[in-house]
C-alpha cells in the first residue's frame, strides 16, 4: 500500500542509511550506500568524511551533479521471514551547489549526533540536496 507524505518523512527521517544514485554523464544511474541527515526544511545531507579510506577526497557522487543535478535516495527495510514488515521509501532530490552556512550547521550537527564516528565533524564537506518529491510503499499499516 502507497504511504501517505507524513509516513514517507517519518520513515525517512528515523532512518540514517540508504542507496543514493545520482547520474553519471556516461554510464547513466550510478548508485552508492550512503549515511544522511535531513534538515527540518527538507534539505538532505550526505557527508564526505574523512573517516573511511577514499582514492580521493573528491568523490564521483560530488561530480556527477556538475552534469545533472536530479539524484535519488531508496531507504528500505527487509525482513526475509515476515513480508509483512516490507517498506521502501524514495526522495526524488535536486543538488544544491551552494547551501547556506547555517543549513550545512544543522546537517553536520544531526550526522554528529547521529553517528559516533561523526563526534569531531570529520568532513571534508557535505553535499546538499533539496528533497523535491517523496513516495513510499509498505506491506502493512504497522
Amino acid at each position: 500500500m502507497r504511504l501517505n507524505e507524513e509516513a514517507s518523512w517519518l520513515r525517512l527521517r528515523e532512518h540514517l542509511h540508504g542507496v543514493l544514485c545520482t547520474l553519471h554523464p556516461e554510464r547513466g544511474p550510478d548508485p552508492q550506500p550512503v549515511v544522511y541527515a535531513v534538515s527540518e526544511d527538507g534539505h538532505l545531507g550526505i557527508p564526505i568524511d574523512r573517516v573511511k579510506p577514499k582514492a580521493s577526497s573528491r568523490l564521483q557522487r560530488e561530480r556527477n551533479p556538475e552534469s545533472d543535478p536530479r539524484a535519488a535516495l531508496l531507504v528500505e527495510n527487509w525482513d526475509p521471514d515476515d513480508w509483512s514488515r516490507l517498506w521502501w521509501v524514495r526522495a526524488g532530490l535536486e543538488h544544491v551547489g551552494a547551501p547556506g552556512r547555517p543549513l550545512l550547521e544543522e546537517l553536520s550537527d544531526q550526522l554528529q549526533a547521529g553517528f559516533p564516528q561523526y563526534i569531531d565533524k570529520p568532513f571534508h564537506r557535505i553535499l546538499v540536496c533539496r528533497i523535491v518529491r517523496l513516495s513510499g510503499w509498505a506491506a502493512s499499516d504497522e
